[in-house]
C-alpha cells in the first residue's frame, strides 16, 4: 500500500516546514489529481493509522480533494477535460499534453488557533 509512504512523506514535509508547529495543525488539505494513482479512501485508511500511531497528531483530519484530468489541444489552444482517459479534444485532436490531473500536494494547513 504505496498509500502509507505518502501519508509518512506528508508528514516528513509537514515536520520539516513548520517543524515545533507541526502539533497545532488541525486539518489539513492534499490535492490529488485522478492520474496520480491515490484511492481517496485508501489514503485516508493510511492516514488513520498514522495518528493512531502517532497519538500526539490524533486530532488532526485531513481532507482529500480530487482534481479531475484537463487536457490541452495545440490546435485549439485550449484546455479540456478528459474523459473516460480519452485524450482528445472535441475538435477531433489528440493532446498529449496534461495540464491538471496528475498532481499530488498539500494545499491547505489549517492550525488550532489560527
Amino acid at each position: 500500500m504505496h498509500e502509507l509512504s505518502i501519508v509518512k512523506d506528508i508528514f516528513d514535509t509537514l515536520t520539516s516546514h513548520y517543524e515545533t508547529r507541526v502539533e497545532d495543525i488541525q486539518k489539513i488539505q492534499v490535492t490529488a489529481g485522478l492520474l496520480s494513482n491515490v484511492q481517496p479512501v485508501l489514503i485516508q485508511n493510511a492516514f488513520d493509522a498514522f495518528i493512531t500511531e502517532n497519538t500526539h497528531y490524533r486530532d488532526m483530519e485531513m481532507e482529500v480533494v480530487v482534481n479531475d484530468i484537463i487536457a490541452y489541444c495545440e490546435h485549439c489552444q485550449k484546455n479540456f477535460p478528459v474523459h473516460f482517459h480519452r485524450f482528445v479534444c472535441g475538435c477531433g485532436q489528440p493532446s498529449s499534453t496534461i495540464v491538471q490531473g496528475n498532481e499530488l500536494y498539500i494545499s491547505k494547513v489549517i492550525f488550532k488557533h489560527d
